[in-house]
């Protein structure tokens, strides 16, 4: 049964949204005015965390166990004082949780790129300093931010401690071991904004955000700043998607993807004018659907607005549901969609929220 519940983290603050009959409404909302940078429904044991960045206090977690009714301040990760550079933390980008068998793990990216992790439902954290301490760090630099960033965690759900991270700027890593080594991955990325001799340096690409099919877990996709990718051998090596057909590839920018939870030949993505604009082509929103490992691509609006449309997707505002049918996609204008059909057709659930960071079905 396709979900009820989205979470939507927007700039001035959580919402949780409940499928009434046909339409979708509030039910409870919390930190009015705050930025909700990232946001966690944990499907382990129902819990909600929230990652808010205030203006006068900086980055801090909250967590609620009643669905969201209310929450409570947890412990807030933070780099040792003996981390090199001694950077602060400015922004937590993504949360992610552990396995099944590992109630309490949860993992959460940061800028600058900072991993860190909790084995007690985030009540205490650490830096996970191995990844910090890779010498290709030095090469890694800001995409949008001032600093590198991490905003894809994926453990591999079976074996949780196997973990891929992507960062912008600064490529795709993974380890075996729970964050204690670390190797870097990305074979056949390509970044077009650096010299030709640079462009295909892995430690300096900006994937803008990594989906992995839980079925299948060693096919991955990419939203990456110079195109669309796919991996079927867990992130190691990337092919970008250059599909024939008569709509040909169109725009392959964008920030956002998803991947099918049972189907590794299906994903979707949001595709935009890149770089300075940053805006759907001619006004006209559209979802981009590969059904074949990403041999052809279709272009899929109705429901969507298809004239003086400013509405760009962030890397978290898309997420599919576990049946793999139910889409829901959030905005910088503040809309909201629902896709009941796998992102054939679309229906505006609300225009008129704060700018969307991240949605996700609960």
């Amino acid at each position: 049964m396709a979900n009820d519940r989205l979470l939507v983290a927007t700039r001035k603050g959580l919402l949780v949204l409940t499928r009434n009959g046909g339409g979708w409404n509030i039910t409870n909302a919390a930190f009015a005015g705050v930025p909700v940078t990232a946001a966690l429904a944990d499907r382990r044991d129902g819990a909600i965390y929230a990652a808010l960045k205030h203006g006068h206090f900086g980055a801090k977690l909250h967590r609620s166990d009643d669905g969201g009714r209310t929450f409570g301040e947890i412990g807030t990760p933070a780099f040792p004082a003996d981390a090199a550079g001694a950077p602060s933390v400015f922004q937590f980008w993504t949360l992610a949780a552990g396995g099944p068998d590992e109630p309490g793990r949860l993992w959460i990216g940061a800028i600058p790129a900072g991993l860190f992790r909790s084995d007690d439902r985030g009540a205490t954290w650490r830096q996970v300093s191995a990844l910090w301490e890779v010498p290709e760090r030095e090469r890694w630099f800001g995409g949008g931010y001032d600093d590198a960033g991490i905003h894809s965690v994926s453990p591999d759900p079976r074996d949780p401690a196997r973990v891929l991270v992507a960062i912008s700027c600064g490529g795709v890593w993974e380890t075996p071991d729970a964050g204690a080594s670390w190797a870097l991955r990305g074979e056949g990325l390509v970044a077009s904004y650096m010299p030709p001799e640079a462009a295909n340096d892995r430690a300096i690409q900006d994937p803008h955000r990594v989906a992995r099919c839980a079925a299948a877990p060693d096919v991955m996709w990419m939203q990456h700043h110079n195109g669309m990718f796919r991996s079927t051998d867990a992130g190691a090596t990337w092919t970008q998607l250059r599909p024939q057909g008569p709509e040909g590839v169109g725009d392959d920018f964008g920030f956002a993807v998803a991947a099918h939870p049972r189907d590794p030949a299906t994903a979707w993505f949001v595709p935009a004018i890149k770089d300075e604009l940053r805006v759907p082509r001619d006004g006209a929103l559209a979802v981009t659907r590969t059904r074949d490992g990403g041999k052809t691509l279709e272009t899929l609006r109705e429901g969507l607005p298809q004239r003086d449309a400013f509405d760009l997707v962030y890397r978290h505002g898309l997420d599919v549901d576990a049946t793999g049918t139910r889409l829901a996609m959030g905005s910088t204008t503040g809309a909201l969609w629902v896709s009941d059909s796998a992102g054939e057709d679309w229906r505006l659930v609300n225009a008129h929220l704060p700018p969307i960071y991240t949605v996700a079905f609960m």
